[in-house]
Order: C-alpha cells, then structure tokens, then sequence
C-alpha cells in the first residue's frame, strides 16, 4: 500500500543460488483471481490510523517463484477515491529467491528483523542465518515467504502524494488463505502490518476488473 513519504527506489530482480529443491505446495487459495480483503495498521507516533485493503492476484507461477496482483486501500484520507497499485511478488522457495532480498534498501539485518515477526518463521531461524535458508526444502511447509513490490499506480499519477517505494515481507498460510505482512521503508513507519483473509469472489469493493493494467 503507498504511503506517505516520497522516496524513489528501482526494482531489480534477483535469484537464490540453490538447486534440487522443489517448488511450494500447490494451493488453491494463492491462485489467479483468489481475493484477500483486510486492514494495512499506517500508525505513526501523532496518531494510529488503519487503512481498509483489497488484494487481488492476478497471476502466478510457482516454478519461478512469481506472483503478481492489484492492491486497493479504500479510505486513505488524502485520496478522493480508493488508491490502486500493481504489484510483483517474488516467493521464498531457496530455488529462484531467498530470505535474503539484495536490493530495496533491505540489509540482511533488516531482512531477519522482519521474518522473525512471523511466528511460523521461528524454525527455520538458525538455517536463515547460516546460509540465508539455501539448504531449507519449503516444498512441504504449510506457510509461504514471499515479498510484494509495487511497481506503479494504477488509478492515480504520480504526483498523488504518496509513494510505493518500499516492499511488504508477506506470510501465506496454506491451511486457510490468511496473508500477514510488514511494511519496510527506511523512510517510513516501521512495522507497518498487513493482514488480510481470503475473501469470496464478487465481494462489494472488489472493483480491479474495471482497470486496465498495462
């Protein structure tokens, strides 16, 4: 979700250097056209402030550990209407990325502050900190790692005010579609936290298919 504090930042790609390890389990629920609904917390030490998201995927390939989607924050207060971003995603599988980003302003550090904020991430701590998690097979561990990056506005210019600089550490739970994330921008709130439910398609607010991703 944008926030507040302008800041330019380029995304590049990456990839883990790991072989002979499986992609993650096949679920339904992270699928194309799947539908999350939830809150971004933006708190800040003036005041605390919770934005309502939507989050639609758009695509996905596992093998290549891709994603991709729409993410809609309904009630920013310096927008007249619902603020749209694109969104890629690149997925934790130790085979085409891992724990470790490289590149966002995001040190080693910064990335094993965020994971640990995850409860389902605990056991896999030590072997992150050995090697970045290279050695770990996640094809059978019920919650996915991935990080979201927004790339563009889709409804508003630039100019809005806002800014996607950053990214979200996201955790997918397998069992029942819940999604939890954190927000990292050094020149943001830390901590941001994105939790989100699977929702049913159809659901009053999901409006993405009437714009036009380019």
């Amino acid at each position: 979700m944008p926030v507040r504090v302008s800041e330019n930042s380029a995304p590049s790609q990456i990839s883990g250097s790991c072989s002979g390890h499986t992609s993650p389990p096949p679920c339904t629920l992270l699928s194309v056209g799947q539908a999350f609904s939830g809150t971004q917390n933006v708190s800040s030490v003036q005041k605390d402030e919770a934005w309502r998201v939507n989050v639609r995927i758009q695509g996905c390939d596992l093998d290549h550990g891709y994603l991709c989607g729409t993410m809609e924050a309904l009630n920013v207060p310096m927008a007249d209407t619902p603020v749209v971003t694109f969104w890629e995603g690149e997925i934790v599988d130790t085979k085409n990325y891992t724990f470790f980003t490289g590149k966002w302003e995001a040190t080693p550090e910064d990335d094993v502050r965020h994971w640990t904020k995850f409860p389902s991430f605990a056991p896999l701590l030590s072997q992150v900190e050995a090697d970045g998690g290279k050695s770990l097979d996640l094809s059978n561990y019920p919650y996915i790692f991935m990080r979201w990056k927004e790339q563009y506005f889709v409804n508003v210019g630039t100019d809005c005010g806002l800014t996607i600089a950053g990214f979200y550490y996201v955790c997918f739970s397998c069992s029942d579609g819940s999604i939890n994330g954190f927000y990292y921008d050094p020149n943001s709130s830390p901590f941001q936290k994105l939790e989100l439910k699977s929702s049913n398609e159809g659901r009053s607010g999901f409006s993405f298919s009437s714009y036009e991703l380019q």
